[in-house]
């Protein structure tokens, strides 16, 4: 399942994992909304419902998109947090990840600030 993350300035291209959480997310889209930074790393709330999988974790790829059963929110890791530990890209607790950026510039990702708008659709062939 692929997705598009548009901002007004450029659009990210990734894949959602069949997992019960991908499938969440998958089913609540299009959702427009205006992120939230913190570190390298931006998120959004999402009417998406998922309890936290056993494979849940802090510390996720470079890349990864992860759900956060806390806000409910949608979040992309592209660094270090305020919570790190080096470059690791580390959420603020354990996080669902259901899918993954399929190419990212990071100096794009670091554009992002506060209260831009992003939408986030469905890609279908």
């Amino acid at each position: 399942m692929q997705i598009e993350l548009e901002f007004e300035l450029f659009t990210l291209k990734a894949e959602i994992f069949d997992t019960p959480t991908g499938r969440s997310v998958w089913a609540s889209l299009p959702v427009t909304a205006q992120v939230l930074t913190w570190g390298d790393e931006f998120y959004f709330g999402i009417p998406a419902e998922a309890q936290l999988e056993a494979k849940a974790e802090a510390v996720v790829e470079i890349g990864a998109l992860a759900y956060w059963p806390t806000m409910p929110a949608f979040c992309v890791f592209f660094g270090p947090t305020p919570v790190s530990h080096g470059q690791e890209a580390r959420a603020a607790s354990p996080v669902n990840v259901f899918g993954k950026l399929l190419a990212m510039d990071l100096n794009v990702l670091r554009s992002v600030r506060d209260g831009d708008e992003l939408t986030v659709r469905q890609v279908t062939a």
